[in-house]
């Protein structure tokens, strides 16, 4: 098998066919994130609350997971474009290995930290009680969820895109479904709240993942996991992990800087802290079709770049951005028209309902321009420039954003913070353009 047609298709069509298994698979798992907090939050707003504060950690991981599984993308598409593989096989072969590595270390710290951790923004027994039961479950399938994702970024790779949407949603669909099963105990299923939920995301990842093993074992791709692929290649897995590293930083430090945020927003209220939590939820729904998108873009880009198509990669980075930012329009007015309505589906504490409708009509002022950063990043990844990509987002999450919100919630409290969302989004896409240029 091979993979020509990621360079002889014309490009519209061909990123759509791409992109759009990919945006309905994360339409289908933004459903998931907020049907699993609807869930949650029925069971009361300790346990909203506490789902809020594991977030950053969960989040650590799954970027963890993602990030490499995007070096190994990159890596394998740009092998495949320029005929190697050879190293196409071990790059996905190497990927693999490191990505079960990864898993089993991930479990281990997370879970022994999460006491330690959950203790530094709450001192209710209820919250830590909850935190913990539902963090041990759900890091306990960290090494599942890192292989599913390494395999999903392989399919995506070789442009398997469909492949990738049907283990998403079944994973998904699995989890919905489980959710009411195991936290209320529907029928012969036991009531086991917050510890249900996480079971149930457990559940999911292991389903998707099993939908892999099984379309790896029974059909034909243009790479293979290998033994005799896995000998030790210092060259190999330095290029894997210097373009896995920089995308695990860009994907680890939203989690950083909800952390920061929390500790903001806890010293006027837990109700901001929920509000943050919710909103992430919220934000989940909207970006994920873009990133769907971005993903679609990024094995495109990488493959034409590695067979010398320039014209083609800045084709692919263009659409991918006018795409985006008509999503994140879309976002934008669902935002200003149904603040509240979004808001009540979480929580009926009218404090904390009022105050998420302000930080909602205000965080969204920023999310159209944010589409310069996101798919100048997501180019980059793809084009193997890691570090160039990890520049756009240190600005998203650090340089810009954690001074601003410190400055501005001195001035004008929790509103300040929500102020700092549309602010850091400009700076950090004027920055963007100047990197991709002077990158590509």
């Amino acid at each position: 098998m091979n993979n020509t047609f990621m360079k002889e298709r014309p490009v519209f069509p061909l990123l759509m066919s791409m992109a759009l298994p990919n945006v309905i698979s994360m339409l289908v798992n933004s459903l998931y994130n907020i049907v699993d907090s609807l869930f949650v939050a029925r069971i009361n707003e300790s346990a909203m609350t506490a789902l809020s504060l594991v977030f950053p950690v969960q989040n650590l991981l799954n970027a963890i997971a993602i990030g490499f599984g995007i070096g190994i993308n990159a890596l394998v598409a740009l092998c495949l474009g320029a005929g190697e593989h050879e190293k196409a096989d071990q790059a996905a072969t190497h990927g693999m290995a490191f990505s079960l590595l990864h898993g089993i270390l991930g479990s281990a710290i997370a879970i022994a930290i999460m006491p330690f951790f959950l203790g530094r923004f709450t001192t209710d027994a209820e919250v830590l009680s909850m935190g913990l039961t539902y963090s041990r479950i759900v890091f306990g399938f960290a090494t599942v969820n890192m292989a599913s994702l390494a395999f999903e970024k392989i399919f995506q790779s070789v442009g398997r895109m469909k492949v990738t949407m049907v283990a998403l949603i079944v994973g998904c669909v699995g989890n919905i479904i489980l959710d009411p099963l195991l936290i209320f105990g529907i029928g012969p299923f036991p009531a086991m709240g917050i510890a249900g939920a996480a079971l149930a995301t457990g559940i999911g990842q292991a389903l998707s993942t099993g939908v892999y093993l099984v379309v790896y074992a029974s059909t034909e791709l243009p790479v293979r996991l290998r033994r005799a692929c896995l000998k030790l290649d210092k060259e190999l897995d330095t290029r894997l992990y210097s373009i896995g590293i920089p995308a695990i930083l860009n994907l680890a430090l939203p989690s950083l800087l909800v952390t920061f945020l929390n500790s903001l927003l806890a010293a006027f209220s837990g109700s901001y802290v929920v509000v943050l939590g919710i909103y992430y939820k919220l934000q989940t729904f909207l970006y994920l079709p873009a990133n769907g998108i971005v993903q679609g873009m990024r094995p495109l880009i990488g493959y034409n770049y590695g067979a010398g198509e320039h014209k083609r990669v800045r084709q692919l980075y263009q659409i991918t951005l006018i795409l985006s930012a008509a999503i994140m329009a879309a976002g934008t007015l669902g935002c200003l028209a149904a603040s509240e309505p979004l808001m009540r589906l979480f929580t009926s504490t009218p404090e904390t309902v009022e105050a998420g409708k302000v930080a909602l009509r205000i965080i969204c002022l920023g999310f159209v321009i944010s589409a310069i950063s996101t798919t100048s990043s997501g180019a980059l990844e793809g084009l193997g420039k890691g570090t160039q990509s990890l520049v756009i987002s240190l600005c998203r999450y650090i340089v810009f954003i954690m001074p601003l919100a410190w400055v501005l919630c001195r001035q004008f409290g929790p509103v300040g913070v929500w102020n700092a969302f549309w602010a850091t989004e400009v700076l950090s896409a004027i920055v963007s353009l100047i990197v991709y240029k002077k990158s590509v």
